[in-house]
């Protein structure tokens, strides 16, 4: 019987009493952490030496700092408005960011917020390398005490459910036991805010050791702030859509390149024939390529997509909303083997259709708007979500494999990387001088699954350049002193200039794969390289056809779609209003027109002698630059103005 407390300083006192000195706590990924109780506890442990920390986590997230300038003027107002003024921030986050962890506490993650952490020595000696689906097994090494847990409870019920993470918890403490160890102490604390989801993320009130439930107010979820997605995403996004498979099982990751992913398997259900002509402005001999005609399609959904993926984000939202998502499964093998076969009969489609779940996750993230939507969900379609344990949901070993087969055919698993290297190994987490931008995570699980089930492909998607110092670059490299996917598991790249089908391939073919989907200006030095090292044959020449690969060529195609609204800046909507987003704009401007100190330098000198009139009134009101005092504030304005007249709409 789980022990309840409503007063958090009550719960620490009582769990300190009966934790040995030195601590091993563990928290679930992103949302799950419960920041208050981990924020007291750090208040308690930080100037106690005679007790040692060991936290181990992933993903502490952080709002990010305002900064200077017109970003600050910008990011203030907007951050106290998403996350609300009383928003707690980890606390071991901040000294983390400062190098400044106490010499008894240790901060242990597996998974960090993107490039948040290059900066921090402490961060980087102490992350962990693992594939998500190792992690409980890694913790129970490391012997825990505790673990901490946000949950839900059921509105007008006392059931509580893991809700956001049902990933490593019940994984660990099996773990634990597989060990022959000793189960860790369970704490639950339960958030109002977050939504309840039943199924699968129940979770007993017995199953934990102590719940707290604290008093209000209850801070703000963490929202993700949905980012605008530009001309490079979109094309990705778009050939993406067409290795999708109708009747077939579907994974992706998060960020702007999912996000356009989700719009274009949008348009092509709901506004096929807009969808067909925007494929043949970006490129008119795609409906031919071996690869789609092998592995996807271009036709509406008529059976839906099976979604099976570790995080469920703002895209699988939309996807649901507009039927896309919608082919059910049921965890009965027999039953899903007579469905494989056609010999289904009557009852079985209506048990399908009354339990079947259309959509498996392991954790959720994303924007308030999602976390509402979450909440509202009628229960028809709340029953359709299960949120799973992470070693069901990124593998199929271990569990019942032959019904995770059959639920799973015909699988995409879609996944960003940042660089990728002509022989086909993907860069994705670390940089070359193995500084960790943010994790393996379960990529390395899911471009594993898509070798592993018959008929599924792992799609690693990444833009074909990148801007570094005021310099651009090609993220297609020869290559690289860091990778995440090693090349004998390539299988189909995808950039703003096409697709690249990997598998099985000679090193030459991948080598004139890759090479086709570079950038016009480094394909030259590319197949050079490739000549030197034995690698492509000496008399081969680029097709013309290769020349379109560049950025304007890329914009003058979708330029007349961006125009319409076909491809909006904010697909998936956006948390800025609408002054704010042509805001956004300019300072994706400025930033992209200063990068160099000869480029600022240019700027402000326009700014300064021939800024043009301005007739954005809101967009000055709003960044408190209407009536500047003092010179930064009257050169900011200026910049402001000129930023804003080079980038109308």
């Amino acid at each position: 019987m789980a022990l309840h407390f409503t007063d958090l300083d009550a719960a620490l006192e009582h769990l300190l009493a009966r934790l040995p000195p030195a601590l091993r706590v563990a928290a679930p990924l992103a949302l799950g952490k419960p920041h208050r109780l981990l924020n007291a506890l750090y208040a308690r442990i930080e100037g106690e030496p005679s007790r040692p920390l060991h936290l181990y986590t992933a993903l502490s997230l952080d709002p990010p700092s305002p900064g200077a300038g017109l970003q600050a003027r910008f990011l203030r107002p907007f951050l106290a408005r998403h996350f609300g003024e009383d928003f707690p921030r980890l606390a071991y986050v901040q000294a983390m960011k400062r190098d400044a962890l106490p010499a008894h506490v240790e901060v242990e993650e597996f998974y960090l917020q993107s490039g948040a952490l290059l900066g921090s020595s402490q961060t980087q000696r102490r992350y962990a390398s693992l594939n998500y689906t190792h992690v409980a097994d890694a913790l129970a090494q490391r012997r825990l005490d505790m673990i901490v847990q946000k949950v839900a409870r059921e509105p007008g019920g006392d059931r509580l459910s893991f809700s956001c993470n049902n990933d490593l918890t019940q994984d660990t403490v099996d773990a634990h036991l597989a060990r022959g160890l000793p189960r860790p102490l369970l704490v639950a604390e339960v958030d109002p805010q977050l939504p309840w989801l039943g199924g699968s993320a129940l979770a007993p009130e017995a199953f934990f050791d102590v719940v707290i439930d604290p008093p209000g107010p209850h801070p703000r979820l963490f929202g993700l702030p949905r980012q605008p997605v530009g001309d490079a995403d979109y094309a990705i996004g778009l050939y993406a859509s067409t290795l999708v498979r109708d009747g077939g099982t579907l994974q992706i990751g998060i960020g702007a390149l999912a996000d356009a992913l989700c719009h274009a398997l949008v348009l092509r259900h709901a506004d096929n024939a807009r969808y067909r002509q925007l494929l043949g402005a970006l490129d008119p001999e795609l409906e031919s390529h071996p690869t789609v005609r092998e592995s996807g399609g271009l036709e509406p959904f008529e059976i839906g997509l099976y979604g099976c993926s570790e995080m469920i984000n703002e895209g699988f939202k939309r996807l649901v909303e507009t039927g896309v998502i919608r082919r059910k499964v049921v965890d009965d093998a027999a039953l899903m083997r007579r469905l494989a076969d056609g010999t289904a009969n009557l009852g079985d489609h209506a048990r399908l259709e009354r339990d079947g779940e259309y959509l498996h996750g392991a954790f959720y993230l994303g924007s308030p708007d999602f976390y509402a939507w979450l909440r509202d969900l009628p229960g028809g379609q709340r029953h359709a979500i299960g949120m799973r344990r992470i070693c069901e949901v990124n593998q199929i070993y271990g569990n019942d494999e032959g019904l995770e087969r059959l639920q799973r055919h015909d699988a995409r698993f879609f996944n960003s990387c940042m660089m990728a290297t002509a022989l086909g190994a993907a860069v994705s987490d670390a940089l070359e001088d193995g500084r960790v931008v943010s994790g393996v995570g379960g990529q390395y699980n899911f471009v594993a699954m898509g070798h592993a089930l018959p008929r599924a492909r792992s799609v690693l998607m990444f833009r074909a350049l990148r801007e570094a110092n005021g310099r651009t670059e090609s993220n297609v490299r020869w290559n690289y002193g860091h990778a995440t996917i090693p090349r004998h598991l390539r299988d189909v790249y995808v950039d703003e200039y096409g697709i690249a089908d990997l598998r099985h391939a000679s090193d030459e073919d991948c080598v004139v794969a890759m090479a086709g989907i570079t950038d016009a200006r480094w394909q030259q030095g590319l197949l050079d390289t490739a000549r030197a090292a034995r690698k492509l044959r000496a008399g081969f020449t680029a097709p013309p056809r290769w020349r379109r690969n560049t950025p304007q060529r890329l914009r003058e195609a979708l330029a007349p779609f961006r125009a319409d609204g076909t491809l909006p800046d904010y697909p998936l909507g956006s948390d800025f209003t609408p002054v704010e987003q042509r805001i956004v704009r300019a300072l994706a401007w400025l930033q992209s027109n200063t990068a160099t100190p000869v480029a600022k330098l240019r700027i402000v000198l326009q700014a300064l002698v021939r800024a043009p009139a301005c007739s954005d009134d809101e967009a000055l009101q709003r960044m408190e630059l209407h009536a500047p005092a003092g010179a930064a504030a009257r050169l900011e304005a200026r910049l402001l103005r000129l930023a804003l007249a080079r980038t109308p709409g």
